[in-house]
């Protein structure tokens, strides 16, 4: 008989995270860095640092279809078909929607990658701060539970993240919009420059900066030392950077926990559940299913951060029952797999700009530029919750505005060779109060190709929001008017919950275990030793992007749990 008597000291680290998006390979990098031996759990492939990134030097010629869905991916991707961000640029990066279908009840657009990296690779990277306008914003508004932390508790955090992610931008002295530890900010384009102007001056208390962005604009000594270079304006982020410009699990975060020699990554691995010893009252580790040839192994830990995005997050813990936990880890609440919030977007405003036919702008900035939020700001009061900012920018018109023209011979092409008009365009992004009845929960008749039960969304934008939609679509059209463009024309086009892929609040913060689900430091109620740092852990969603917040309270949590640990407390 040949006993494994060492498979349970084989399969033991220090740390477990699940996931290496972005908050997962903050917490990688932060465990690592502070002695432990850590296991990263991604189930998605091997995608390795720039020779991984097979698509990034090509060009649109280059591709059969020109980036256009084909039948085929639209039967294999169902789901992920529905908008831009699955294309054929990265069609390997994403997960394949028939091998774990999910329901709705109503609409949700659910992007899941399938690499090492997770969104991090394909993020937006506008990375802008949480201020006390939202963390009191709750409170003030009697609207579900209050954060249990403030903005002076995460604000060392922000400073500590943007500083190693390296985020350009600019500093406006903004209460609502806190400024951080910027490089230099990305230049305007002369259209640009006079928008601001005029738009400023009609409007006082709008502001129009240039986006805070996860893009090295210089890069300093704690970025080259990665091998990450300046940004070369090629606007192709989405496949992948080979220069590590822009801040990614691959070119940042996990080099970091590469040199500690503290990392096992481990792809190909999906995390089925989070094992509960009822002795002890603590997870002992989890349980994984290798995705390619559906092998079980259990691996052990004395801390867990569980860091799979929102949705992946939620389903682990809905998926983690015990004696303890019959609903699902940390749900003594009920509100694990609840408030499901996104941004709503896809509405705004464009117009022309006359003159300026001698200018140009230089490469393909991949940014543009920012409105922060000014309604329900100070004096400003209205007959809806909370608020939006604007992201857009100004541009040439290209040969395509040729699409819809009837030309044919040398003078059509040669008029077309020259860039158009300026146009000038922007799209709100507004802030979804956190509802108790939009939820996902766990379909355990309906199970994927592993084996694990699928997920329903039953989730909507309310009447608040769409009273919002009102202002973010006339208040874009007033400001173009205002900037100095003609022919402005106003837009909505629809945004249904997970199109703006910044899911949220699903094991929401608070300071009470009976209405929540993690506490101040991100630690479930009830199991501390599991910590969840990704969007699951929002108690409200502001209308700015979040990712900049999941790694501050990463590198927060993880600062914590190891001072726990060296206590005996966990």
């Amino acid at each position: 008989m040949n006993l494994n008597i060492k498979a349970k000291d084989n399969n033991t680290y220090d740390a477990i995270v699940v996931g290496s998006g972005v908050s997962g390979g903050w917490a990688a990098k932060e465990l690592t860095e502070k002695g432990l031996k850590v296991l990263m759990l991604e189930r998605g492939n091997q995608l390795e640092h720039i020779t991984g990134y097979v698509t990034a030097t090509k060009d649109n010629w280059d591709f059969k279809h020109r980036g256009r869905h084909t039948l085929e991916e639209k039967a294999s991707h169902p789901f992920l078909t529905r908008d831009y961000p699955y294309s054929e640029y990265n069609e390997s990066y994403w997960f394949n929607d028939l091998d774990a279908k999910y329901e709705e009840k109503k609409r949700f657009d659910w992007y899941r990658p399938n690499i090492v990296g997770g969104k991090s690779i394909m993020w937006g990277r506008q990375s802008y701060r949480l201020s006390d306008l939202d963390f009191e914003a709750n409170k003030r508004d009697g609207i579900a539970i209050d954060w249990p932390i403030r903005y002076k508790d995460i604000a060392p955090w922000y400073d500590y993240v943007e500083t190693y992610a390296g985020i350009s931008g600019e500093k406006l002295g903004l209460s609502q919009l806190p400024d951080g530890k910027f490089l230099p900010a990305m230049e305007f384009n002369c259209v640009e420059k006079e928008v601001r102007k005029n738009m400023e001056a009609k409007f006082k208390g709008r502001h129009m900066t240039m986006g805070r962005v996860a893009n090295l604009s210089q890069a300093a000594n704690i970025h080259t030392q990665h091998g990450r270079a300046t940004c070369q304006y090629r606007n192709l982020c989405s496949r992948g950077c080979p220069y590590g410009a822009y801040f990614s699990t691959q070119a940042s975060t996990l080099p970091a926990a590469v040199k500690t020699g503290n990392l096992t990554l481990r792809p190909n691995s999906i995390v089925a559940s989070v094992v509960y010893d009822e002795k002890k009252g603590r997870a002992s580790g989890v349980k994984v299913i290798d995705s390619k040839t559906s092998a079980e192994t259990e691996y052990f830990a004395k801390i867990i951060f569980l860091n799979g995005s929102t949705l992946g997050t939620t389903q682990v813990m809905l998926n983690s029952t015990s004696k303890r936990f019959p609903n699902g880890l940390g749900n003594d609440s009920g509100q694990l797999g609840r408030n499901l919030m996104d941004h709503h977007f896809r509405i705004g405003a464009s117009g022309e700009w006359d003159g300026f036919e001698d200018k140009y702008f230089y490469g393909r900035r991949a940014n543009g530029i920012y409105v922060p939020r000014y309604r329900n700001v100070g004096n400003d009061k209205r007959e809806y919750t909370r608020g939006f900012g604007y992201q857009g920018g100004a541009s040439r018109q290209g040969w395509q505005r040729g699409v819809a023209e009837l030309g044919v011979g040398a003078d059509f092409k040669d008029a077309l060779s020259k860039p158009g008009k300026w146009t000038f365009g922007m799209t709100a992004f507004g802030e979804c109060l956190p509802y108790e009845d939009n939820q996902v929960t766990l379909n355990k008749d309906k199970k994927d190709k592993w084996g694990l039960p699928t997920v329903t969304f039953n989730a909507d934008f309310k009447e608040n929001e769409k009273k919002m939609r009102k202002d973010m679509m006339n208040d874009a059209a007033e400001m173009l008017e205002a900037g100095g463009l003609k022919n402005v024309k106003t837009y909505d086009n629809g945004s249904w919950p997970g199109m703006a892929i910044h899911e949220m609040g699903t094991a929401r913060m608070g300071n009470d275990p009976k209405t929540s689900v993690l506490n101040k430091f991100n630690q479930v109620h009830g199991c501390e030793n599991v910590f969840v740092t990704d969007g699951a852990a929002m108690t409200s969603a502001s209308c700015v992007n979040p990712s900049l917040t999941y790694m501050a309270l990463t590198a927060r949590a993880a600062d914590h749990a190891v001072k726990e640990l060296n206590k005996f407390n966990i």
